[in-house]
């Protein structure tokens, strides 16, 4: 049994859409697909005037270099949250089959499912937020065709081991496609799952630009599966998914120097989560500081209610996560620069003042 036994029908006989550049073989003058053929005022070189290639094959060939995989076997989009759709549309029946999670995870799962009017199968974590494979194999019907797995998982931050993953490969073969999500892995003291693509055909790892990379907003994303899959999504993918100026940004960032100044911050950033939670731990209403991998703490306080709306009349904001499963007295902070995280715990350790004094004093460096 292939892995494309598992997508839908209709998907799998269905004639893709054929764009105007994709049909262009060459030529230097342009008259197929209805564009203009006067630049844009502050173009600045990108030729916003015509229509991006779907596939750049620079961008294609820079990212499967960078996650080592050949470029049939990677799809690029908008973000993560593309493929996610994708496959979920490509996989799923409406109202027939399911998507399984493990929650409390990345809520961009649920929300493609239930857009599809696919069923949300949920296996919680364990109380110590680390994934249970027994009783999520246990729950796996033959309705469930994408089972995701979120590492680091989002909001938590625990990873999830790759003998994990290689073992529910292995037992979801012929039954789901497993969908690891390697947004925060560059974070991460782990080993990706890509290594294990050519050995198991049910399976796809996500990668992103928008964290480790600084391009949250040029909204570049990876999937990363066999050919097969691969090539599946492109039948109903948006025929011009990433605008040319981003694909520009993207491949500066893939640069030597753009590498270079990656790993920098990534130091940085490593180095200050250290720092985060070392502090945090040791501060009054802060009942525990979550293990994480990812570029962000998961904190649980006494009061959670009253810290955020304290870091927020400072003009810090964080994410409220008490909405999540086993997470109702949590605040996720992301790590941000050296003076922004100093900023947090000044607001966490100093005496209480009127908020624009704090604001005030904030911006003058004052508080401690």
């Amino acid at each position: 049994m292939s892995v494309l036994d598992l997508a839908r029908a209709e998907i799998r006989a269905m004639q893709p859409y054929s764009s105007a550049r994709m049909e262009a073989n060459g030529g230097q003058i342009w008259l197929n697909a209805n564009e203009s053929s006067w630049l844009p005022e502050g173009d600045s070189g990108a030729g916003c005037n015509r229509y991006p290639e779907p596939q750049p094959a620079a961008l294609i060939d820079a990212l499967a270099t960078l996650y080592g995989v050949r470029r049939e076997q990677l799809l690029v989009g908008r973000g993560s949250d593309e493929a996610i759709d994708l496959l979920v549309r490509a996989f799923c029946r409406a109202g027939e089959d399911a998507i399984l999670i493990q929650p409390p995870t990345f809520g961009m799962y649920s929300v493609c499912a239930r857009t599809q009017n696919a069923a949300v199968i949920e296996v919680a974590l364990r109380d110590d937020f680390t994934l249970d494979v027994d009783a999520l194999l246990a729950a796996v019907t033959p309705a469930v065709k994408l089972v995701f797995v979120c590492t680091p998982n989002n909001p938590t931050g625990q990873i999830v081991p790759r003998a994990d993953i290689e073992r529910l490969a292995q037992a979801l073969s012929d039954r789901a496609l497993l969908v690891v999500d390697e947004a925060y892995i560059e974070f991460a003291d782990a080993d990706s799952a890509i290594a294990l693509i050519d050995r198991y055909e049910n399976l796809a790892v996500l990668r992103t630009l928008s964290k480790a990379w600084a391009l949250a907003g040029a909204r570049i994303g990876s999937l990363l599966a066999s050919a097969a899959i691969i090539a599946l999504l492109r039948k109903i993918m948006a025929p011009y998914p990433l605008p040319s100026p981003c694909v520009v940004a993207a491949l500066a960032a893939l640069s030597a120097s753009g590498q270079q100044n990656a790993r920098e911050h990534l130091a940085i950033v490593r180095e200050q989560r250290d720092v985060m939670k070392a502090a945090l731990s040791q501060l009054a209403g802060v009942r525990e500081v979550l293990p994480s991998q990812a570029n962000f703490l998961a904190v649980r306080f006494d009061d959670p209610g009253a810290v955020y709306a304290r870091l927020l009349a400072a003009g810090i904001v964080v994410r409220d996560v008490r909405r999540y499963p086993n997470l109702g007295d949590s605040l996720r902070i992301t790590i941000g620069t050296p003076q922004e995280n100093e900023n947090v715990l000044a607001v966490l350790t100093s005496p209480a003042m009127d908020s624009r004094d704090f604001v005030d004093a904030l911006a003058a460096g004052k508080p401690r």
